[in-house]
């Protein structure tokens, strides 16, 4: 492609979704009682038009500023492969669910995508803990699902229709801790904090705590909280009274950024390493000036090179006027790997006229054995559903001086 017509490809993209926002998600429709799904209803039959994939996030509850992100990276996605001609001259058609925080959300965000809406498969849920609840429904009524955010220990096992684009807490967390050792080699006593009613903040500070045990660090305390919260003086000051050189925090935005706060006005001066879900801009408007500092793994930064996370970059950057996430960025490889698997498909026979049950099960089939030049690099899968992915980062956010915004700062 010629450098001019990629520019301009580029602006249309970004004109096409100016109007797109994640505040401002489509309208959900009810859910289905019912989860089996079968149908020989081709995808694009109804009035609607186009191969419909779902996208079942957290659009309300105190996961929203998790699952936002997530919206905000579909709609682009779905912008970006549509104006690239769809699946050989088919569109693509998000259909968006709101799982809410919990699992009984995620299980009815998926019992509606799967029966009503008739997708041909699912990137979703936002959290672990609403992934092993709602992705067994899938697996049964044998509809694909790819995790965009789903990093606790396990996902990939729960069934043969189970995958992600979210690279396991085990390959990225112990990054963090090794950047904060290069900060600071004088390091020796740990406090790690972690949300208790989580699935995966329980998964991801096992995984901080035996790197803290390997790294042969005191693991001075561990003290143990709810991501409903918002009082967690009692949990800080019996920390910090321990003198800690580094802090370890396993919550979401919103519990973790106030812990943060608390941990800096109660004196606390050391490093501290947010986990993944922390991993978000969003963050910025709970801890303000005092999220400064604060080391979180990653597993995307803005300055992959290739020209899908060009124009993800280009056209996010357009839009919010800032740097895309990471969850941004895993939901638009979620997108991706299904649309290309779909072409796949599609070369071979029509998708648009294979019987619904049949073409998830090829669909299924056909994801797992593709590459993928993602924003986030090359990926590809195991058999079993694991992503392979050879990247990762490690950021520190850097607040402005109005302490309202920040940027996450990549470490070399």
């Amino acid at each position: 492609m010629q450098v001019t017509t990629r520019l301009s490809v580029l602006a249309a993209l970004a004109i096409a979704i100016a109007a797109c926002s994640p505040n401002t998600p489509p309208a959900t429709t009810g859910a289905s009682p019912q989860a089996s799904g079968a149908s020989n209803a081709s995808p694009t039959n109804g009035a609607t038009t186009g191969i419909p994939i779902g996208i079942g996030v957290a659009q309300t509850s105190n996961v929203a500023l998790l699952g936002q992100e997530e919206v905000a990276g579909a709609k682009i996605a779905e912008q970006y492969f549509n104006s690239k001609g769809g699946i050989n001259g088919t569109p693509i058609r998000l259909v968006f669910q709101d799982t809410g925080g919990d699992e009984q959300g995620a299980n009815n965000a998926f019992q509606a995508l799967i029966t009503k809406d008739k997708v041909v498969g699912i990137v979703g849920p936002t959290l672990s803990q609403q992934a092993f609840s709602a992705d067994p429904i899938a697996d049964r009524a044998k509809v694909p699902v790819l995790g965009p955010s789903n990093t606790a220990k396990g996902i990939p096992q729960i069934g043969e229709y189970i995958a992600r684009v979210s690279a396991p807490v085990s390959v990225v967390a112990p990054n963090a801790v090794k950047a904060a050792l290069k900060i600071n080699p004088q390091i020796k006593k740990v406090a790690v904090f972690y949300a208790q009613n989580d699935a995966f903040n329980k998964s991801e500070t096992e995984i901080f705590q035996q790197t803290v045990k390997e790294q042969n660090l005191e693991l001075a305390t561990v003290q143990k909280f709810l991501t409903t919260d918002t009082d967690f003086q009692s949990q800080a000051t019996a920390a910090i009274n321990l003198k800690p050189d580094l802090v370890i925090i396993s919550g979401l935005a919103a519990d973790g950024g106030n812990l943060v706060r608390q941990l800096r006005e109660l004196g606390y001066k050391g490093l501290i390493i947010g986990g993944n879900g922390l991993n978000t801009s969003n963050v910025f408007s709970v801890c303000k000036a005092l999220c400064d500092g604060v080391l979180i793994a990653q597993a995307y930064s803005p300055e992959q090179p290739g020209e899908v996370n060009a124009a993800f970059r280009t056209a996010y950057r357009n839009q919010f006027k800032k740097e895309p996430p990471q969850f941004s960025a895993q939901t638009f490889a979620g997108v991706q790997v299904f649309v290309e698997a779909l072409r796949v498909l599609d070369k071979q026979s029509k998708v648009t006229q294979t019987a619904l049950p049949a073409l998830r099960t090829a669909l299924n089939k056909q994801l797992l054995v593709g590459k993928y030049n993602t924003p986030l690099g090359e990926i590809s899968f195991t058999p079993e559903g694991e992503i392979v992915q050879k990247e990762f980062y490690v950021a520190q956010i850097k607040m402005d001086a109005n302490g309202n915004s920040g940027t996450f700062a990549y470490l070399k």
